[in-house]
Parts: C-alpha cells; sequence; structure tokens
C-alpha cells in the first residue's frame, strides 16, 4: 500500500508540525499498527482521548462566549451536536482526512477510510497532535476554522428530525413519514437510502451507514428545502 503524501495534509489544514512524529500518530489507525505487529501504543487512541478533551474545552468556551443568552441545558445541547461521531466525521471528509490514514489492508478494502467512526476518532486525534505539537492556540485555531463554521447548519443536522416534525405539524395536516428506498452492500458495510414522505409525496433522500443515519440526512435535506422555498 502506498504511504500517503502526510506534507499534503499539513498545506491542507495549514499547520506544519515541528515534530511529525504527532502527526504519524494521529494517522494512524490500531489495525495498522496491530497488522504490522508495532507497539500497541503507536497508534492514535491516545492522541484521540487528549483530542476529546481539548475538542470539549475549546468547544465549550466558544459557545458560553457567543450564546450568552442560552443556560448551562441549551449549551450542553449545542455542544453534543458539534462533537457528535457524525459532525466530526463530516469536518474530516471536508479535509479529506480519509486519504492520509494509516489502515490495515482489510479496513481499507472495506471501506474504512469513509467510516464515520474512524473519521471522527482521527479528526480528535489530530487535534491532539496539534495541542502537543503547537499549544492550544494552535489547537484552537484549527477547531474554530475547521468545526466552529455553520454552527447553526451543524445543530440543525443534529435535531434534524425533531425539528422537521414541529415543521410540518406547524405548516400542515399531513403526515410525516421516511421510507426505507434500499440497502446496499454486505452486512458489515451496508448503506442505506431512505426517502423522506409528506403526505403521499416523496421530498427528500438521505444516504447512510444506518438506517437512523439516513433518516437523519433525509430530514436535514427536507428541512434545507423548505427553508429555501
Amino acid at each position: 500500500m502506498i504511504q500517503p503524501n502526510k506534507k499534503e495534509l499539513e498545506d491542507q489544514i495549514g499547520y506544519h508540525f515541528q515534530n511529525k512524529k504527532y502527526l504519524n500518530l494521529a494517522l494512524t489507525h490500531s489495525s495498522y499498527s496491530n497488522e504490522n505487529k508495532a507497539h500497541k501504543k503507536e497508534n492514535n487512541e491516545r492522541l484521540e482521548y487528549l483530542g476529546d478533551a481539548v475538542l470539549e474545552l475549546c468547544v465549550s468556551e466558544y459557545l458560553y462566549h457567543t450564546y450568552p443568552e442560552k443556560d448551562e441545558g441549551e449549551l450542553t445541547k449545542i455542544r453534543s451536536s458539534l462533537v457528535c461521531e457524525r459532525t466530526l466525521s463530516l469536518c474530516a471528509r471536508d479535509i479529506y482526512l480519509g486519504k492520509f490514514l494509516l489502515l490495515s489492508k482489510g479496513e481499507h478494502l472495506t471501506g474504512g477510510r469513509d467510516r464515520d467512526s474512524i473519521l471522527s476518532d482521527a479528526f480528535e486525534a489530530l487535534i491532539g497532535a496539534i495541542f502537543l505539537d503547537g499549544g492550544m492556540e494552535q489547537a484552537r485555531t484549527f477547531i474554530q476554522t475547521y468545526l466552529l463554521q455553520d454552527v447553526e447548519d451543524k445543530t440543525l443536522f443534529y435535531d434534524a428530525k425533531t425539528i422537521l416534525q414541529e415543521m410540518v405539524q406547524a405548516e400542515t395536516k399531513q403526515k410525516l413519514s421516511y421510507h426505507l428506498v434500499k440497502e446496499d452492500g454486505p452486512d458489515h458495510c451496508k448503506e442505506f437510502t431512505v426517502e423522506t414522505w409528506i403526505g403521499d409525496e416523496p421530498v427528500a433522500t438521505g444516504v447512510g451507514k444506518t438506517k437512523k443515519a439516513a433518516e437523519q440526512m433525509a430530514a436535514y435535506k427536507t428541512i434545507l428545502l423548505r427553508k429555501n422555498k
């Protein structure tokens, strides 16, 4: 397997590591280190743990200052939507993180580079690596640039099914429903396609690795369509 050009990732995110070891670890999935009989700590799991803590602090600080009118419960809900697996995996895709990961042959062949769990973990590990290499300010800048943009849209996605249900109930007497259109792929790597229907009309289509994720995406797309009418 060809090793990824890590400098390309550094150029992409606008941060160049002084200690390349941190970057290498952030991009190394446990399946790769296991396959290559490396030391059990030579992967991104510890960096993910650190990055998770840095991420939570930076997001909490940002929300505290940005939304002075919101109480603790509302802030916690917004934070949860920003640091959830789905949101972080979308941010990881924005910087093409998947193509730089070191995975086992098995993970690579079964779609690991585009798996939400692997991408979100690697995104947190990258935050941890930047924190160790450049300090809190560099980590905060990265988080603000690649996560804390379009906060309202990200929180909208997180609550999409609830928000859409409330919109439909307020605007029409027709029933909102979700229809499974198809399932593709083997059991360990399925992809679901779901349509939202309002009354007897299909509105939008969502795709996801689980039926719930596909419904969430379909709901989100439906909300955007109705908002832009």
